[in-house]
């Protein structure tokens, strides 16, 4: 079971070493090979600020703006994905993440505890940002290095499970990739929930991976 950009990885994963998968899970980032590099330079954006474009130009600069309050960051970047929201900041004329993104409210969303956020806060005091921002860094050569994965299916019972507010859902206009897939079994999009789907809809989510897998299990 795999999200964001643990899905991107799970995907490849299953078609790299096929004989290392019986089945997968993905969630919120459907598989594709669509990635345009030019997302990530601001010029393809023009006055529209793009987050992509702002971490991989900005290498060092991009940690910085984050790591100066961690704690305000993530919940920033948390709640700005969710289905808690709410309304759109315009994207025009911001030049920084924190900037563009939704004001969290006073108190935390039901799916998050203080616990949970301490937790991040305590891991990326240590770790900092840079390896996560560094993915988004990758993107231009990122399928370079899998060429040999044009056109090939994922043979594997797989899944595939979104949230309906899911930003990513927004961005790739719904699609699921499902053409990419040899024995893609459903397709599941849950009312309510943003990007963290496997937090903000604990037991639908659950459900869906159980019933998924006793199908798998039982077939």
């Amino acid at each position: 079971m795999i999200h964001d950009w643990g899905a991107l990885v799970g995907w490849n994963v299953a078609l790299l070493y096929p004989h290392r998968v019986r089945a997968v899970v993905g969630m919120s980032v459907p598989y594709g090979r669509n990635l345009d590099p030019a997302w990530c330079t601001q010029d393809f954006w023009g006055e529209n600020f793009f987050y992509w474009a702002f971490f991989c130009e900005n290498v060092g600069g991009a940690e910085a703006h984050l790591e100066a309050d961690i704690r305000t960051s993530l919940l920033t970047i948390h709640v700005s994905a969710s289905g808690d929201a709410g309304p759109p900041v315009s994207q025009v004329g911001k030049t920084t993440m924190l900037e563009a993104s939704p004001r969290p409210p006073a108190e935390l969303p039901s799916w998050m505890t203080p616990e949970d956020l301490d937790y991040y806060v305590a891991a990326y005091s240590k770790s900092g940002f840079r390896g996560g921002l560094n993915w988004y860094r990758n993107f231009p050569t990122f399928l370079q290095d899998t060429i040999e994965l044009e056109g090939r299916k994922i043979v594997q019972p797989s899944i595939f499970i979104t949230g309906s507010e899911d930003p990513v859902r927004k961005m790739t206009g719904g699609k699921t990739g499902q053409e990419h897939f040899g024995d893609l079994r459903s397709i599941h999009v849950i009312d309510g929930p943003g990007h963290w789907v496997q937090l903000e809809a604990v037991e639908e989510t659950n459900s869906l991976v159980l019933d998924f897998l006793s199908e798998f299990v039982s077939g």
